[in-house]
């Protein structure tokens, strides 16, 4: 049996290609009751199903969602994705991952292919980037994206003036809760990893350290393993004197961890070491890693459900608390 596609219908119901297709997919454009009436009749007569592909061509698809993530390889991201995947999955929409290596251009770029292709809703993973010529190009993206109905959320914090869903996990209170951990344990000068500092996690994060750590010293490094080995080595190298290390990242923790080992400097006893985003290999170090556990899954999931939702959603804020996981790495300061 041959396929009943848009043809047949004007066909049958005695109009226009572009009449059949302007009543079957919705438009608003203006077409007489009487021919609206004749292409609906031919459609139900032919059971014509229309082409889902070509209807999100004119509307956008609200069943798949485009994700921009900094590093699909980073367990941060990796963990909202996997949220997003869980709750996308329970409705039934199509993902499409983006990975733009938290470079500014990319990141627009991947945004421009997302909304080129037609995706319904993008999902803006990870905190805003703190450059005046991004933001600008980023709110005239996400204000285009708009105009015909379309959702952006954002997960983390983005200054930005747009009308977008945001998912909020408080990075100055884990912050806080670092530095406020350490400080109990007496510590007073300390060394912070920071990643980039443009990013607005890092900066609350940071922030929140040294409003209760004020001598604390911050060397901004490559935010990976690597680069929080080759911060650690720095920092003892020109700052004898600190007593623990943070890091915004637990990444950067780690690889300070391995640093120490390497040079024979027992952690806490020599040493305290902190991270922050409480990632899965955080528990398995030895000692296991103390971080703030940030629900990173759950903040994949609402951002989802959160673009599921029925009518204005663009004054919506969902915040989720953190939590401060103490274990091994963490200790008295040395005397």
């Amino acid at each position: 049996m041959a396929v009943v596609n848009l043809k047949a219908v004007a066909h049958k119901a005695g109009v226009s290609l572009a009449t059949a297709s302007r009543v079957l997919s919705g438009s608003t454009y203006p077409v007489r009751d009487d021919l609206r009436q004749r292409v609906i009749e031919a459609a139900e007569e032919l059971d014509y199903v229309p082409n889902a592909q070509a209807q999100g061509l004119l509307h956008g698809n609200p069943n798949t969602i485009g994700v921009l993530v900094g590093d699909t390889g980073d367990p941060f991201f990796s963990g909202i994705i996997a949220g997003i995947h869980q709750a996308a999955t329970e409705r039934r929409a199509m993902v499409t991952i983006s990975n733009t290596r938290r470079d500014p251009q990319l990141e627009l770029d991947a945004f421009r292919t997302l909304q080129g292709q037609r995706c319904g809703v993008v999902i803006l993973a990870g905190s805003g980037y703190d450059d005046e010529d991004y933001q600008a190009k980023m709110e005239q993206r996400i204000r285009s994206f708009g105009r015909d109905g379309r959702a952006t959320i954002l997960i983390g914090r983005h200054e930005l003036d747009v009308q977008a869903g945001r998912v909020l996990a408080d990075n100055a209170e884990a912050g806080r809760l670092m530095g406020k951990h350490l400080a109990d344990l007496g510590h007073r000068k300390i060394g912070i990893l920071t990643g980039d500092p443009h990013i607005s996690s890092t900066k609350d994060r940071v922030s929140g350290i040294m409003g209760v750590l004020p001598e604390a010293v911050a060397l901004p490094v490559d935010p990976t393993r690597d680069g929080g080995y080759a911060g650690a080595q720095q920092l003892l190298a020109e700052h004898d004197d600190i007593t623990a290390i943070a890091g915004t990242a637990d990444q950067m923790a780690m690889g300070a961890m391995a640093y120490l080992r390497e040079q024979g400097i027992t952690v806490p006893q020599e040493m305290s070491v902190i991270g922050c985003n409480d990632i899965w290999p955080s528990r398995d170090l030895n000692p296991p890693m103390t971080s703030v556990r940030l629900p990173l899954e759950e903040m994949g999931a609402e951002a989802v459900k959160l673009s599921a939702r029925t009518g204005d959603i663009s004054n919506v804020d969902i915040e989720l608390p953190v939590e401060l996981i103490v274990r091994e790495s963490t200790g008295p300061a040395r005397s």
